[in-house]
């Protein structure tokens, strides 16, 4: 764990680093709000009494980052992010509770700039950790590689493809499930991303272009699955008013009345630490990769 805990202290100064070279600006993230990302795969919120009234822990700052980055440009924040994932979800080996996450947001921007800004932070830090942390590597017994760039992409049509001649199940109208992701990153050496998810098998803020989501998510090779997921964002208020529906998003008169004033387009993702960290040291699982860690479904007495 010192060995894990030395090499993850050592991605967050990398990242912090490579985004500010960039431009990036970083921020302060909400803890609790009345709304939060809804578009977590089926988990469900954890929440507090905040002075008679319900707040929601953060899951993510999906909804927050493009209203930040209105007024401050390209921004990045540490974000503490609790989820009720399904108990089920730890045989995965990469779900957490309790789990911080590398959020970004990019102005005047689409998928294609948030994917080559991902693809460049994650060969850098392999390169700085490869180098600062070598001791620690070897100690772990990770012989990590650094990545080339760019990343191969495969269409979200091409990955059920895969999984389906790999004997897993999967669907072209759905999110891929845990076990084919899994499966189709063993079949890869590097990371690399899966673009252009279904028209409603995301979040209401994925933009689309009429036939497809503006999506993707990045992949850790050799089984360790899915990192980060990012897309184009939606901001025009009437389309954001009809896909959100009846949900907690239209009882929230800030964030409507924000949305009323008119946001910029933008493009982000969020990387999960824990998850990123794991990868670099070849963890087995990702609750290695926190000294502390909140399991789905597990109780600590």
């Amino acid at each position: 764990m010192k060995a894990v805990l030395k090499i993850q202290s050592e991605i967050m100064q990398t990242v912090r680093g490579f985004l500010r070279k960039e431009g990036f600006t970083e921020v302060l993230p909400p803890i609790i709000d009345t709304i939060t990302d809804p578009g977590i795969r089926g988990a469900k919120f954890f929440e507090t009494d905040y002075y008679g009234q319900k707040y929601k822990f953060m899951s993510a700052m999906t909804v927050h980052k493009p209203i930040l980055a209105k007024y401050m440009g390209k921004i990045f924040a540490f974000c503490p992010c609790l989820r009720k994932e399904s108990e089920e979800s730890r045989l995965s080996k990469r779900h957490l509770a309790q789990f911080w996450q590398i959020e970004v947001e990019i102005p005047e921007a689409d998928y294609e700039d948030a994917m080559g800004v991902i693809e460049r932070l994650i060969q850098h830090v392999c390169l700085e950790i490869k180098e600062r942390c070598s001791e620690e590597l070897k100690f772990l017994e990770r012989d990590l590689k650094i990545p080339s760039i760019p990343f191969k992409k495969i269409k979200h049509k091409e990955a059920v493809y895969i999984a389906k001649q790999l004997g897993i199940e999967a669907y072209h109208d759905e999110e891929l499930p845990w076990e084919a992701e899994k499966t189709i990153s063993m079949q890869f050496k590097e990371p690399f991303f899966i673009t252009e998810f279904p028209i409603g098998s995301r979040g209401f803020y994925d933009k689309t272009d009429g036939t497809k989501l503006l999506d993707f998510d990045l992949m850790f090779d050799s089984g360790f699955g899915e990192g980060s997921s990012g897309s184009e964002r939606e901001y025009e208020y009437e389309k954001i008013l009809e896909k959100i529906g009846e949900t907690d998003l239209v009882k929230c008169e800030w964030y409507l009345e924000t949305l009323r004033k008119g946001i910029k387009p933008t493009a982000g993702f969020g990387i999960g630490l824990e998850r990123l960290t794991r990868y670099i040291c070849g963890l087995s699982a990702v609750w290695e990769a926190t000294p502390f860690p909140r399991l789905p479904g597990v109780i600590e007495k």
